[in-house]
């Protein structure tokens, strides 16, 4: 018989001891990540970029299909690879809203003892623990632990974007902002005069290669509940749990007949949001050093990751740079398409 320790609780002196007396080999192993055979994979293709995942349930591979599985390939980086195992819980509840932590190139999602995964954004490699009662939750699943080998993505290969992204002509303008200043209304109506949509407000610049190029989630839109007096039809959309984040509703772009989408675009122009309360709406060139703050604070990861991101933050702001007051939306669509027409 071998004496084990409980977790993490040491064995006593007089147990150790007792095993000598008896010849009982003692066990001195730590928990680790559960060993279960994961013999279910698919490769799904997050902004384009590959990722093989592998587990030992179907409802992980359900769930990413419905986050990723819209995405075509548009590059042959090396695999980022995620493996997920699914473990027994006793309880149905959704398990706590997790805690981030990065650590050097690691970002570790933690909810608890059964829910929890580890990115190495070096490696690109994710492991990632989920209970069944999480899997039941597939919001509460997919925005919180399925889709983080995005940090992968973010790291290697792009540099994160706080903005929404669209194109008219084939010429794209990149919509920032800080949260609430209107990026997703805003790209959503002009994909509604007939742009094509690439983002909401997060999006990816490549960081390699010299265009500006601008990857997104061109399949959905997300928007703050106060949209539905903007467009009707959103109204009859659920609410999504607050599970998934901040308040929003979520609408599949497949859902409008005509909306023109792509997952990549080249940037041309940079326009900051300003929506008044009062004032003079207009078009004016903005600053860069603003700009190159303000993309800069969504960064992590290790050093030589940001030069890398750095680097491809400085080709960016070759693009112009404006700032869009406005009261009216529609009025808005139509001075950003003048700006791409005329420049300015």
């Amino acid at each position: 018989m071998v004496s084990k320790r409980q977790g993490t609780q040491i064995v006593t002196i007089q147990e150790i001891e007792r095993a000598c007396d008896n010849s009982q080999p003692l066990d001195y192993s730590r928990p680790e990540l559960p060993k279960s055979e994961l013999s279910l994979a698919r490769t799904f293709y997050p902004y384009g970029f590959p990722v093989e995942v592998k587990t030992n349930s179907v409802d992980v591979l359900n769930v990413l299909e419905g986050i990723w599985g819209e995405f075509e390939q548009r590059y042959n980086t090396v695999p980022i690879n995620s493996e997920v195992h699914a473990v027994m819980s006793d309880s149905l509840d959704c398990p706590p809203l997790p805690v981030y932590r990065l650590m050097s190139s690691s970002f570790i999602t933690i909810a608890d003892k059964n829910n929890y995964g580890i990115v190495d954004m070096e490696r690109n490699i994710a492991q990632i623990c989920l209970s069944d009662a999480a899997l039941r939750h597939k919001l509460y699943a997919g925005y919180y632990f399925l889709g983080t080998p995005i940090a992968c993505i973010a790291s290697s290969h792009t540099t994160p974007l706080h903005a929404g992204c669209v194109a008219l002509d084939g010429r794209g303008v990149l919509l920032c902002g800080d949260s609430g200043a209107g990026k997703s209304t805003l790209s959503y109506a002009c994909a509604r005069k007939g742009w094509t949509y690439i983002s909401d407000d997060k999006s990816y610049l490549l960081s390699c290669g010299e265009d500006r190029v601008v990857a997104g989630n061109c399949h959905r839109v997300r928007f703050r509940p106060t949209a539905a007096e903007l467009f009707p039809e959103i109204g009859e959309l659920k609410m999504m749990p607050p599970a998934a984040g901040k308040p929003s509703v979520e609408m599949q772009t497949s859902m409008i007949p005509g909306l023109t989408c792509s997952q990549a675009t080249k940037v041309d122009f940079i326009v900051f949001l300003n929506r008044l309360s009062e004032g003079g709406q207009g078009v004016t060139p903005y600053r860069k050093d603003v700009t190159r703050h303000f993309v800069r604070q969504m960064l992590f990861g290790p050093p030589n990751t940001l030069d890398r991101q750095y680097e491809a933050i400085e080709r960016l702001l070759t693009a112009d740079v404006f700032e869009l007051r406005y009261k009216d939306l529609n009025w808005a669509v139509h001075r950003l398409e003048k700006l791409v027409h005329d420049g300015q």
